[in-house]
C-alpha cells in the first residue's frame, strides 16, 4: 500500500495547452494547415505519447475550437499543479524553424505581475534541457532558432512577459513549432509524419525536463 501511495504522488503532471483561438485570436492559417490545427493534432499525439511514459496530462481546452483565455489557460495548468506547461503554437515571419521561449523576468497583464520568483527560477531550470532534447530530436529536420526569452516577443516585448506566463504558477515554456508561412515548414506540419515527428521530440523535450526537476527518468 506504502508503495502505491508513493507511485502516485511522484506521479509527473504535464499541462500541454494548444494555442488558439483566445482573446488574440485564431491564429495564423497557412494554405494547408492552421495553427489552430497543428496545435490540437500535436497536443493529442503528445499527450498519448506522455501518458504510455506514465505522466498525468492535462490539456487546456477540450476541443479543438474553444475558446480559452490565455489567463484561463494559466490557470487550468495552475489548478492542475502541472510540473511543466507547455504551450503549443505555429509562427507567422519570416525565416524557417523552431524556438522554444521562457520568460526570465516579470511582466505584466490585466492588472497582474509575474510570474513569481521562484517560477522564473523553475523554469529557467528546465527550458534548458527542454529545448536541447527538442534540438537534437529535430536536428537536420527543422532549423533550431535557439531558446529566448519572452521578451523576444512582441506581446513579450510590451508586457516583459507573455501573458500565458505572468500567470502561471507552475513553470511554462512556449513552442513555437514551425513558421508556418514557410512553404517547407508547412508541409512538414501539414503531413501525419511531420506532426508525429514533432508530438515525438516534444514528448522527449518534456520527459527531460521532468528529469532536471526530479520528476521522471530520462
Amino acid at each position: 500500500m506504502l508503495a502505491l501511495i508513493a507511485a502516485v504522488v511522484l506521479t509527473p503532471t504535464v499541462c500541454i495547452d494548444p494555442g488558439h483561438p483566445s482573446e488574440v485570436g485564431r491564429g495564423t492559417t497557412g494554405k494547408r494547415i492552421s495553427e489552430l490545427r497543428a496545435a490540437w493534432l500535436v497536443a493529442l499525439k503528445m499527450r498519448h505519447r506522455l501518458e504510455a511514459r506514465g505522466v498525468r496530462v492535462v490539456l487546456t481546452k477540450d476541443s479543438e475550437t474553444q475558446f480559452v483565455k490565455n489567463r484561463d489557460r494559466s490557470r487550468i495548468a495552475n489548478e492542475a499543479k502541472a510540473d511543466l506547461m507547455v504551450r503549443l503554437h505555429c509562427d507567422a515571419a519570416s525565416g524557417s524553424g523552431f524556438t522554444t521561449y521562457y520568460p526570465d523576468r516579470q511582466g505584466r497583464s490585466n492588472g497582474r505581475t509575474g510570474p513569481s520568483q521562484a517560477v522564473l527560477d523553475d523554469t529557467a531550470l528546465l527550458a534548458k534541457p527542454f529545448h536541447e532534447t527538442l534540438g537534437r530530436l529535430l536536428r537536420g529536420v527543422l532549423k533550431d532558432n535557439g531558446l529566448k526569452p519572452d521578451v523576444k516577443t512582441s506581446v513579450g516585448a510590451k508586457q516583459g512577459a507573455l501573458t500565458g506566463s505572468i500567470f502561471s504558477e507552475v513553470p511554462v515554456v512556449l513552442v513555437e513549432m514551425v513558421v508556418l508561412t514557410n512553404p517547407k515548414d508547412e508541409a512538414f506540419m501539414a503531413s501525419s509524419k511531420g506532426q508525429s515527428q514533432m508530438a515525438e521530440a516534444l514528448t522527449q523535450a518534456t520527459i527531460s525536463a521532468l528529469a532536471r526537476a526530479g520528476k521522471a527518468e530520462s
